[in-house]
């Protein structure tokens, strides 16, 4: 059993695990908020039935997501100890941020939303929600942060061997961050946007509250497609802004083993064969990658093997190319599934615009419920790009994986606790599934909990009252 890899399996598998729930959570938090605002600007109140009953959702997957969440911060000291003992000083302090600010924010405004429906006026409780959406995008930014520096380390120095940093501004300004984070706000976005949508079309095939379904699902499928299309605008800027930052992950992502022509074409497939270092079988589109790389259809790509020498002169004899077949196939699994989403998502604008759901449209609504996984296949495989693009680097340039991990922590005890959190995992995902499928089922019109009702919860016969 490999220390480094058993390692690094858990943390991908706590991490995609979590990640499921995060963009969710973004997601359906600002679409709530925009049902609420229109709730308030109409006085509809169908849209505030809509916000109650999507926010149950939201309120189930917030909590699963932040049980998840913490496991994720105790990994770096217990099975990364080498790395946060360099890093923590830079790493440490977005991370402390997030926590101390936007999570407590965000947490706070939450609970203000759920109690005060009877108790805030209107604009009061519609700021909370709006405060909720600003505190989930504030968490985003500061994690991406520390992920960024991780990608292109900036302002700091080094000191008796550790990273300390000397620019906090630098480290919120980097530019793989201006990149990395609206492109993972909007995936997100789109995220929640699918998952609502899907639901309606599941509803509305079964004729179920038809009108605050297909309201839902109008909303919706315009914000999946909104956001889907700015996905694919920010992920091309962070493509180029990688070609110079990062171009071996770029190279392994199209399968570059040599430096390409002038123009470069985009390689659609490949056999890859990293033993050989060549590709027995590529179908390739002439001047493409050239244009993507460079907006523009000249100019060449750097490969692998020119930049393997040039990174041993830099940094000393080792191998620098990560692993390409999952590098390579990941992006376009990315690609593919965003690809998709702009697809359904424009067929069911139009669908919306000329008021024909539910007309004969039965093959594209059980399309759209299965439409609810692909910006998790979408968010996975890119965060697995990006991640396994990086290797053999933790930090970019600073510092390697297999010096990161703790060295008192065995294999075995990482074997274990992997085996550990994946049962956990496995029995979080079966209840929020569970109570996910009870509360569609009930519908929109199912009585409203205990603390949404008028009450005092502190007026003990009150309390009684409603409890019998």
């Amino acid at each position: 059993m490999d220390m480094v890899i058993l390692s690094r399996i858990q943390f991908a598998s706590t991490t995609i695990f979590h990640f499921f729930f995060v963009p969710v959570s973004i997601g359906l938090a600002f679409l709530i908020a925009i049902m609420e605002t229109m709730y308030v600007v109409k006085g509809n109140e169908e849209y505030k039935k809509m916000a109650k009953f999507w926010g149950k959702l939201f309120l189930i997957n917030f909590a699963v997501g932040v049980v998840t969440g913490i496991i994720q911060e105790f990994q770096f000291g217990m099975n990364w100890s080498n790395y946060s003992r360099f890093v923590g000083d830079v790493f440490g302090a977005p991370l402390a941020v997030e926590a101390l600010l936007a999570f407590f924010m965000e947490s706070t405004f939450i609970g203000l939303w759920i109690f005060g429906w009877d108790r805030l006026s209107k604009k009061v409780h519609l700021a909370c929600i709006w405060l909720v959406v600003f505190g989930t995008v504030m968490s985003a930014f500061w994690i991406l942060a520390a992920n960024s520096f991780m990608q292109r380390p900036v302002g700091f120095t080094i000191n008796n061997g550790r990273a300390e940093m000397n620019d906090f501004f630098a480290l919120i300004t980097n530019g793989q961050l201006l990149v990395e984070f609206p492109h993972t706000i909007f995936g997100a976005l789109a995220t929640g946007a699918f998952l609502m949508a899907g639901i309606s079309a599941w509803k509305l095939l079964k004729k179920s509250d038809t009108s605050f379904f297909r309201k839902s699902f109008q909303l919706s499928i315009v914000v999946a497609l909104v956001t889907s299309v700015l996905v694919a605008v920010f992920g091309h800027q962070q493509a180029q802004y990688l070609i110079q930052t990062q171009p071996m992950k770029m190279a392994a992502s199209e399968g570059l083993w040599e430096t390409s022509e002038d123009p470069a074409p985009w390689t659609v497939i490949a056999a890859i064969d990293p033993d050989k270092q060549e590709n027995s079988m590529e179908w390739k589109i002439p001047y493409l990658l050239s244009f993507l790389s460079y907006s523009k259809f000249t100019g060449e790509v750097r490969g692998m093997k020119e930049l393997q020498a040039e990174y041993e002169q830099s940094y000393g004899p080792g191998n620098y190319i990560p692993p390409v077949r999952t590098t390579f196939w990941s992006f376009r699994i990315m690609v593919a599934a965003g690809t998709l989403m702009i697809l359904l998502g424009m067929y069911g604008v139009y669908l919306a615009v000329r008021k024909k759901l539910g007309q004969g449209n039965r093959v594209f609504m059980r399309l759209m419920i299965f439409s609810i996984f692909l910006p998790h296949i979408a968010n996975a495989s890119g965060w697995i790009m990006t991640e396994i693009g990086r290797q053999p680097w933790t930090v970019f340039g600073l510092m390697r994986t297999e010096d990161s991990i703790s060295p008192s922590v065995t294999a075995g005890e990482v074997l274990f606790s992997l085996i550990a959190f994946s049962a956990i995992y496995t029995v979080l995902a079966i209840v929020m599934v569970y109570l996910f499928l009870r509360v569609i089922k009930q519908g929109p019109d199912a009585a409203a909990p205990v603390e949404s009702r008028d009450y005092d919860p502190f007026d003990r016969e009150g309390y009684h009252a409603v409890s019998k």
